[in-house]
């Protein structure tokens, strides 16, 4: 089995309560320092073991995410024969991180993680557990500090016990105090963002719906949740301005230049002053007209592309610098549409021949696009 789930939701102790509880001999490896060697030394043993009569080995691979497809396929015919039962635990998407050949003979499950009453629960029974917690030391801690640090912690458990732990090292008189836990947790944010990971992704993800769906509010959210969890502004910067021409367009232009300047603000004043210049431009994305026709009228453009070869210039649309191409009738016919009615040339064709008639961009109704829209339905009619 392989347990997917945040720091801090008991995927180790759940490991060692399944091995105690089966009977088990828990072996307990780290895919950070462990290898192929530890691999099968750890096999071997647990296979001497199981012909010995002496019971099963439970084999625990801590981060399984972090070995490479050779060691993860280095288990595949342990688990099979059941010399060992493998159970893995990891914070990284198994469907990517993890071989399919080691996921089809193993069961997912998804861990989630504690909530503030669950933190404060248990940083409860360890100020009260005189054998295996602190309660011996006498520690008091309010119940509204007790609160203030469940928060702190974003659900790890983990980073919970620790942290009281450092707090019980430096209370003056066993008093652990407001002031005490602040500067604890002045290292840095605990909340949980890895720049490379799925928590990036779908927070990205948040981000971009929400601005779609019209939603300041959730679109600010999610901004100032990757800003606090240390994405590089330049980045959120770059996205937005995808935003503005995916989902806003020609609905309302001024989108795209708006995080265009945001952009250049960040560049210009960094960190923490720019990041205000992102959130205008959030903001003005979600609560923009919204339109996607310019999104997929390149698409379906750049699908005919690929789809329809090298197709010749119309002669009508080629220039004639040379008198060789004059008499080839490069630009024969051709109508400079500035001395039109409208500066519109009516019937002329401007795609290959063999798209002749094809439409790709379709304004939508809303913004700036219903004027467009009326516009190119007008002009085709003369």
């Amino acid at each position: 089995m392989v347990f997917w789930g945040p720091p801090g939701t008991g995927k180790t102790t759940l490991a060692r309560l399944l091995a105690a509880h089966s009977d088990a001999e828990l072996v307990s490896l780290s895919a950070v320092l462990a290898g192929v060697k530890d691999i099968r030394s750890a096999v071997e043993t647990a296979a001497a073991k199981q012909q010995a009569g002496m019971g099963n080995t439970v084999l625990f691979i801590d981060e399984v995410h972090r070995f490479n497809k050779a060691q993860q396929d280095a288990f595949l015919p342990h688990i099979e024969n059941g010399t060992i039962i493998f159970v893995g635990a990891t914070t990284e998407n198994p469907s990517f991180e993890l071989n399919n050949a080691l996921l089809s003979r193993s069961r997912v499950y998804v861990l989630k993680s504690l909530t503030t009453e669950h933190i404060e629960a248990l940083l409860q029974r360890a100020l009260d557990d005189d054998e295996l917690g602190l309660g011996n030391l006498g520690l008091n801690l309010a119940e509204a500090d007790r609160r203030f640090l469940a928060e702190a912690m974003d659900g790890d458990a983990r980073r919970a016990l620790t942290t009281l732990e450092i707090a019980a090292d430096l209370a003056d008189e066993g008093n652990i105090s407001r002031a005490l836990l602040n500067d604890i947790l002045a290292g840095g944010s605990a909340r949980r963002f890895d720049k490379g990971g799925e928590a990036f992704y779908d927070q990205i993800s948040a981000l971009h719906k929400s601005v779609r769906g019209t939603d300041p509010d959730a679109a600010l959210y999610w901004l100032c949740r990757m800003l606090d969890g240390g994405t590089d502004p330049r980045y959120i910067a770059r996205r937005l301005v995808r935003m503005a021409s995916e989902d806003i367009g020609n609905a309302d232009p001024r989108a795209l230049t708006l995080c265009q300047q945001a952009w250049e603000v960040q560049e210009r004043l960094g960190s923490p002053e720019g990041e205000l210049a992102l959130a205008q431009a959030t903001i003005y994305l979600a609560v923009a007209a919204k339109s996607n026709a310019v999104y997929m009228a390149y698409n379906e453009a750049m699908r005919t592309v690929k789809s329809t070869g090298s197709l010749e210039v119309p002669m009508h649309l080629r220039n004639a610098p040379t008198k060789l191409m004059k008499e080839l009738d490069y630009g024969k016919g051709y109508r400079y549409a500035h001395n039109e009615e409208d500066a519109y040339a009516a019937g002329e064709q401007y795609l290959p021949d063999e798209l002749s008639g094809q439409q790709f961009y379709h304004p939508v109704e809303r913004g700036l696009e219903i004027k467009i829209k009326e516009k190119m339905e007008r002009l085709r009619q003369k």
